[in-house]
């Protein structure tokens, strides 16, 4: 039995009903026998059960037939109906350990797991790859993460992803259940920098956003992009990253992305603070997980403790946690004195 033929007679659980969990239960419908797609409340599951959607996330997505909402861990996990070979972790970075801790009783081991937070452990600043092989009696982990936005693969438009892991078995997992015509998956080793990547572009995605707030033009927008993707590059090389990971789909792919839609959320929290609406009611009102808002203060605090150069990064915790203006921040920025990395195009 090829790979291909195995993933097609499998069953796979996406932990976690947000839009992007919606959608990747989706894409795997079609390459495997049935997807179980866990949500807490038995009430949503039930409502996309009966509507073929998900009404909460992503109403307009017609969901295949494979594809089974369920709110209870024995159902999803039942040994009676031979388990699930693959595990799809969307869950906010907040809730990870917490969860993972609570559903490793269920696992029996030898399932993969691909996880697709962008963001990583408050206080520890472990990426999620961590927390899940402290949490869960697996070892076969690996991320899936690139210029991802929900809504327009939801409606077919192309689009591409990175599965990231050491273990070549859950890359090649990953492709056989993602891949499509439309929807293309490229396979890596290098798993902490794709990680990394997804975590840091939500600090430069806010950043993007407050300016686009301030209408400052194209050039302003490609200084931050630009300068931004050398802060990412300068922070994941010290947590052991490979360089050139940065400079593909997990890195300026998704930068790029993430920094000029407002599809992505990271970017609304920025623009919408810019323009003087209070953080709170803008988390509310997103109705899902901004991971760069948690993830600001954990880097800005490693980086200043490494002294590692992240003026665009120190400015972001400046508007999200100090609630500085977008003008006082930009003329702070702007306005520093010139230094070594500052004079150097390559730093």
């Amino acid at each position: 039995m090829t790979q291909k033929d195995f993933w097609r007679s499998s069953r796979i659980a996406v932990m976690g009903g947000g839009s992007f969990g919606t959608v990747l239960a989706n894409l795997a419908a079609k390459n495997c026998r049935e997807v179980l797609l866990y949500v807490r409340d038995e009430t949503q599951a039930r409502a996309i059960n009966s509507t073929r959607s998900n009404p909460k996330h992503s109403s307009k997505l017609i969901l295949h037939e494979n594809v089974h909402a369920l709110s209870s861990l024995e159902r999803v996990f039942s040994r009676a109906e031979g388990g699930v070979q693959a595990v799809i972790w969307c869950l906010p970075s907040r809730a990870c350990r917490t969860q993972a801790r609570l559903m490793a009783p269920y696992f029996n081991g030898d399932e993969i797991v691909i996880h697709t937070t962008k963001g990583i452990e408050e206080g520890t600043l472990k990426r999620i790859s961590e927390v899940l092989r402290e949490e869960l009696p697996v070892s076969r982990i690996g991320v899936l993460s690139g210029p991802n936005l929900s809504e327009e693969i939801a409606n077919g438009d192309p689009a591409a992803t990175v599965i990231a892991s050491r273990f070549s078995e859950v890359v090649e997992a990953g492709v056989a259940l993602f891949a499509s015509p439309r929807f293309r998956v490229y396979g890596a080793s290098d798993i902490v920098g794709v990680e990394w990547a997804g975590t840091l572009k939500n600090i430069l995605a806010i950043a993007s956003g407050a300016l686009d707030a301030m209408e400052l033009g194209w050039n302003a927008r490609a200084m931050l992009i630009t300068r931004g993707l050398a802060e990412m590059v300068r922070f994941g090389l010290a947590m052991g990253a490979k360089e050139a990971t940065f400079l593909g789909l997990a890195g300026v792919g998704d930068l790029l992305a993430t920094c000029m839609s407002p599809l992505s959320r990271n970017y609304r929290v920025g623009h919408r603070l810019a323009l003087g609406e209070k953080l709170e009611t803008i988390l509310s009102d997103l109705n899902a997980t901004a991971e760069g808002v948690w993830t600001t203060a954990s880097v800005r605090e490693f980086a200043a403790q490494r002294k590692i150069y992240m003026p665009i990064t120190e400015g972001v915790y400046q508007l999200v946690i100090e609630g500085k203006t977008s003008a006082e921040i930009m003329n702070t920025v702007l306005g520093r004195a010139p230094t070594d990395h500052a004079l150097r195009i390559d730093s």
